[in-house]
């Protein structure tokens, strides 16, 4: 995912050490691991959508994984945002790290369209394409975070925040400010996390306790199922617009912010902090996150999920193994080569040089 890679500090000394050892230097693999596993479910996911008349069982897995695995990339952002500020250098990686690669890949995935099957597909750059809603919202999230470095109470305001924004069905589809309004807490509580926060939860005893939550939820989700909407998940409506009345929106607000910090807790308890074989692909999940939609809805347009297989319980399982295989290779330090100029461009010939202070 976009920008959580820039600022990854090194960690103390877990828990129960005699002494705090000094923050090593580089990149921390935990993290690295977190974002490739969340990444592969964020595939796994989306390659679900499609299928037709899924079952019970993918709905279920579905809504379980949905509960957490966007809350948890926005926490981690939120983590390693806690030193920005508005300096000049700042706010320019901020535009070429997220304001360009949206606008690139906003016109792509719209030739795209165009290109296999909807001609007229319009180019509105304030209605972000599918899964591109993310980046204007870690844009608008980033330049924010003065404003939660400042305020008493940051994690109560912003759920706040997100409560009047799931009561309220007027915003609009700019940007998907629905979406950026009540995915706000998570990266707010990012923003108070520290260190010592991800030790806590990479404890054995939370290791432990972790397997009877996740098959509570996912009992929970089960019964669900055919009881609710899995719209809710998506954070992009009002509670009117899903058929409920609108105070309702506040307390499942609060309840879905509840349920996913508890899961997203358990997937970090389970994250490997060891350098593996896919710590190098947490470092590209931008890249994957991008170009897997493609994939996906080219399948869609050959077809694919239309196949008699996909319809089998081995076919859903295939599917789900080539979702993660994908976005394995799209991870992959070779495609990050190709497409590092659009997704992570430096344009050093646009920014406008420091004057020189000998001369002035």
């Amino acid at each position: 995912m976009p920008s959580l890679t820039s600022l990854t500090p090194g960690r103390p000394a877990s828990p129960g050490a005699a002494s705090p050892a000094a923050p090593r230097a580089g990149r921390d693999p935990y993290f690295d691991n977190a974002k490739y596993l969340a990444i592969v479910l964020v595939a796994m996911g989306h390659a679900w959508e499609p299928l037709p008349g899924s079952g019970r069982l993918v709905e279920t897995l579905y809504t379980f994984v949905y509960t957490f695995h966007m809350p948890v990339f926005i926490m981690i952002a939120g983590y390693f945002s806690r030193s920005f500020d508005l300096r000049p250098e700042r706010v320019w990686k901020l535009v070429t790290s997220l304001v360009v690669p949206y606008a690139v890949f906003e016109i792509a995935y719209t030739l795209f369209e165009r290109l296999t099957g909807t001609p007229d597909f319009p180019l509105s750059p304030l209605t972000p394409y599918w899964l591109l809603w993310f980046l204007p919202a870690l844009f608008l999230w980033r330049l924010t975070t003065p404003i939660w470095q400042t305020v008493r109470w940051p994690l109560a305001l912003s759920l706040v925040v997100a409560a009047m924004g799931a009561v309220t069905s007027n915003i609009g589809g700019d940007l998907q400010l629905q979406r950026v309004l009540q995915f706000l807490p998570f990266y707010v509580l990012g923003l108070q996390l520290r260190p010592a926060h991800f030790d806590l939860v990479r404890r054995r005893a939370v290791r432990i306790a972790s397997v009877p939550v996740c098959l509570i939820a996912l009992a929970a989700a089960y019964w669900a199922v055919p009881r609710t909407t899995t719209s809710w998940f998506f954070r992009r409506y009002g509670a009117e617009e899903l058929g409920s009345p609108a105070w309702t929106g506040a307390p499942v607000t609060l309840l879905l912010f509840g349920c996913a910090v508890v899961l997203s807790a358990c997937f970090l308890a389970w994250v490997p902090s060891r350098r593996l074989w896919m710590t190098a692909l947490g470092a590209g999940t931008l890249y994957g996150y991008l170009l897997h939609g493609f994939v996906i809805k080219g399948a869609i347009r050959l077809d694919l999920f239309e196949a008699d297989i996909v319809s089998t319980p081995t076919g859903r399982i295939a599917v789900s193994l080539a979702a993660a295989a994908v976005v394995t290779l799209l991870c992959s330090p070779p495609v990050r080569r190709v497409f590092r100029y659009v997704v992570e461009p430096r344009l050093d010939w646009a920014k406008k040089r420091n004057p020189d202070p000998a001369a002035s």
